[in-house]
């Protein structure tokens, strides 16, 4: 079967709204399905969705950088990162939906098939698709085909519903009503004067936070005279003027407030982990039949993919993507597309189920992040490698804690905060007793046993401390236990706030904890002794101070192999034996352990020239593995931060894309992804519970991982205020005063409640008798036509009642038109409802 590489380009007309589209340059644009066309979307409407309409996002940028709307059209000479999305509103049509498919698919082709696609659904909308929009995602009711386009001109009195910790999804519900309130949101009545704030008893104060400056962005926008804020079940004790005014929008009865939910009726807003495990299906007709194949369960390696082919990965209701290898026929490029769909249907998922198709060397951060290990390509990728020896010699920089400093994107990628220099004190558990350990002991640890680490180091001319917690694989429950009591104790003693705690398991030790004992960290089998064994072997790994440990393998010959270097202790004589494909920097690690054990002389032995004393020593010549090991793959995929929390009993996630320092929130417990570590960020203002169980979160995200974590991957808890230079090397330019200037949700409501002007409120009509004589009038049956577009011309749908004569108003209202509209507007909406003219 004939393949096709992927950067052919498919020859098909192009919609005219697309030419504006620049094929090499940076880019973010927005167009809206109109009566069956594509008509691009004004830059100020842009994060405004309507919920009828279907909408194509178009987003370009370098490789790996952040794309929005206020990106500039900028040329670039290398390759783009293009992403296309197609949103459906709640309410759009099936025309409208499928048009915006196919208008992506003619948009994917004119760019040569490069660019990645996401099928967007609201309320279901993913990480990368909020991330544009850092000022939030503002969803309005109504569409092109209703004509509730909501204009300055044409103002109606709305209610909002604000969800969401880091970009708030403000959401228009369909009346002012409490059956739209629940007691876990914030919700906002836009009256165009006056903004209410109504806060749930039950919401949280991150949501708090986002509906205030939601409100506030509303004040500006039509100059409205007021924000009020008012608490759930405290309504009525608002100044008269304010409760006078709300009461012309909702009824504030205790009978009406009964229909208020205790929980909101959607949560899409943060992504639960639980997770079935990800599977791997091939998409191929290389014998002339099209066919998809399960082939994996479990987790994924980058090597499952062959660009023969196209591959759906199913990681379940969180999303579904298609990848298309570079040679895979058009057949199988197109139909993978189509067969993801249906795929969703068959599996049972929600119909909000993202789908996502990504072409080979074009994927995305987020598609990496579901397998096992993943190296970039060319183009992508600014690092060219080959197939080399696992170890490399390398040029080592400055690492002391003032250049970490300096150059935090170094200390993230070598994860040292310094040089190890800093004081060190070391106990151990002892059943459950900590038990100080004399200095000469210092870097031999046992694997039976759990230790605790202290160290002190200077940076920036201010004292620093590090706990780490170190446990041996075969320690017991009971001294796990006491190990972490013991932590937490010595951080009470310590009482300072610029402290991290670093939990680490054996073999898993972080780099900076392997620079401390200077290279020469060794771990022995069982529990702790007085004086070393008289006799054992270590194998040695690592070429630098911060990547060398030696731990100790079986003691006979069969355990050696080609690749390492070993440290062979017998009756007094030491011996380096050095395998073939161990490095001169390996060797002289090695060397400078034995030369630690009492000082021993030891003799350097070369694979292939012992003689009969090693050979005697190790109990006998064997044989052992020598085949060459090459690279282990070095995962590049950049750091994820994800927002966390298990307060409700479930674990839940919610990720940030294109983070930046400011994306940290002080009232959480946030969690860094590094890959080869997992960051804890604990908030000043985040709560006890949170606090307490943050160790938990991490157990919680490394266990439900679809990719098959390492449970044992080092997890660092680190304070607010405090950021060592690995973690705040992952988030750019850093502002070590940011939070000095942070306001909480208290603070700036008490801001904006004493500038609150006092409200002088006038219930009368001025002139709605004569608005209602002025209109020309119409038979009730036609004005009940609930399509907008059957209506009389010039008829306003919202108001239909304006358009009866006198008798049909009293025969559909039992009262005159006078008397109606003194009405509060909550009871105006209720008998319109009643008449079938709302």
């Amino acid at each position: 079967m004939l393949k096709r590489e992927m950067t052919d380009s498919i020859t098909a007309p192009v919609d005219p709204a697309f030419k504006s589209v620049k094929k090499n340059s940076t880019a973010f644009l927005i167009w809206r399905i109109e009566n069956l066309n594509v008509v691009p979307v004004p830059k100020d409407q842009y994060g405004t969705f309507y919920e009828g309409d279907s909408y194509i996002i178009y987003a370009a940028s370098e490789y790996g950088k952040y794309v929005g709307p206020k990106i500039k059209f900028q040329e670039v000479k290398g390759p783009l990162e293009m992403h296309i999305h197609f949103w459906l509103g709640a309410d759009t049509s099936q025309d409208e939906s499928a048009i915006a498919a196919y208008k992506t698919v003619e948009l994917d082709d004119y760019l040569s098939g490069n660019p990645i696609q996401h099928r967007e659904v609201q309320g279901s909308e993913s990480p990368r698709f909020k991330s544009y929009f850092k000022n939030g995602l503002r969803l309005l009711r109504g569409g092109v085909s209703s004509g509730l386009n909501h204009v300055a001109d044409n103002f109606e009195p709305r209610l909002f519903r604000v969800k969401g910790r880091r970009i708030p999804i403000v959401q228009q519900m369909p009346s002012i009503s409490w059956e739209h309130f629940n007691k876990q949101d914030v919700f906002i009545i836009d009256t165009n004067d006056v903004i209410f704030v109504w806060v749930g008893s039950d919401a949280n104060n991150i949501e708090k936070l986002q509906a205030t400056k939601i409100a506030m962005q509303l004040k500006e926008e039509h100059s409205a005279v007021s924000i009020v804020f008012m608490d759930d079940g405290k309504e009525s004790k608002l100044p008269e003027s304010e409760r006078l005014l709300l009461g012309i929008y909702l009824d504030l009865s205790p009978a009406a407030r009964q229909a208020i939910r205790k929980t909101s009726e959607d949560d899409q807003m943060t992504e639960y982990m639980e997770r079935n495990a990800l599977k791997l299906y091939q998409c191929s007709d290389d014998d002339g039949t099209y066919k998809v194949t399960e082939i994996k369960s479990g987790p994924l390696l980058q090597s499952d993919l062959k660009s023969d082919d196209s591959y759906i990965i199913d990681n379940g209701a969180k999303g579904v993507w298609v990848w298309i290898g570079k040679k895979a026929s058009i057949k199988e490029r197109v139909e993978a597309m189509r067969n993801a769909y249906g795929f969703v249907k068959k599996k049972l998922y929600p119909a909000s189920t993202p789908i996502n198709r990504v072409v080979e060397s074009g994927e995305p951060m987020e598609f990496k992040a579901l397998f096992l290990n993943w190296v970039n390509k060319e183009p992508f990728s600014n690092h060219k490698r080959t197939s080399v020896l696992r170890k490399a010699k390398t040029v080592v920089p400055k690492l002391d804690a003032e250049s970490l400093q300096a150059s935090p994107n170094l200390a993230a990628e070598t994860q040292l905060v310094d040089d190890g220099s800093g004081s060190v004190t070391v106990w151990r558990v002892d059943k459950t007793d900590l038990i100080e350990l004399p200095k000469e002991s210092y870097g031999t640890f046992y694997s039976g046993d759990c230790y605790l680490v202290h160290y002190v180091y200077s940076a920036s001319g201010k004292e620093r401390h590090i706990l780490y917690y170190w446990v041996g694989l075969q320690s017991s429950a009971t001294e796990q236990t006491a190990l972490a009591f013991h932590t937490v104790e010595k951080d009470n003693q310590l009482n300072n706030v610029n402290l991290a705690q670093v939990r680490l398991v054996q073999g898993k030790e972080s780099p900076h904890f392997l620079a401390i004992f200077k290279g020469k960290m060794m771990t022995f089998s069982g529990e702790y002794q007085k004086t070393m064994p008289s006799k054992f072997l270590l194998q040695v790994i690592g070429n630098r101070p911060y990547n060398t440990r030696a731990t100790e393998v079986k003691f006979q010959a069969s355990s050696l192999n080609s690749n390492d270097v070993f440290v062979l202790f017998f009756n007094g004589s030491c011996f380096v034996w050095c395998g073939k494909g161990s490095t001169g920097d390996e060797r002289e690690m090695a060397k400078s352990i034995a030369q630690s054990i009492d000082n021993t002389d030891h003799v350097v032995v070369y694979e292939g020239q012992e003689k009969y004393d090693f050979w005697e020593a190790v109990g006998g010549k064997e044989p052992y593995a020598f085949d060459k090991r090459l690279a282990e793959p070095e995962n590049i995929i950049p750091a994820r931060l994800f927002h966390c929390s298990n307060a409700t009993g479930a674990f839940k996630v919610e990720e940030i894309i294109n983070f930046t320092q400011t994306d940290l929130v002080v009232e959480d417990v946030m969690l860094l992804d590094s890959k080869t570590a997992v960051f804890l960020w604990i908030g000043s203002q985040s709560n006890k519970e949170e606090r307490s169980q943050a160790l938990q979160l991490a157990y919680d995200y490394l266990r439900t991982d679809p990719v098959g974590r390492d449970v044992h991957t080092p997890i660092y808890q680190i304070r607010e205020g405090y950021e060592p230079p690995n973690f705040t090397g992952f988030f750019g330019a850093w502002n070590p005063q940011l939070w000095k200037s942070y306001k909480s949700f208290q603070e700036i409501r008490h801001e904006l409640e004493n500038l609150k002007p006092v409200l002088q409120v006038e219930l009368r009509m001025t002139n709605g008798t004569q608005d209602f004589d002025d209109c020309e009038k119409h038979p009730i049956d036609i004005l009940l036509q609930r399509d907008p577009d059957k209506l009389p011309s010039g008829v306003d749908p919202l108001h239909k009642e304006l358009y009866l004569s006198h008798d049909d108003f009293i025969s559909a209202f039992g009262m005159k038109y006078s008397d109606f509209s003194i009405l509060p507007k909550w009871r105006q909406e209720n008998l319109k409802k009643a008449a079938g003219l709302f």
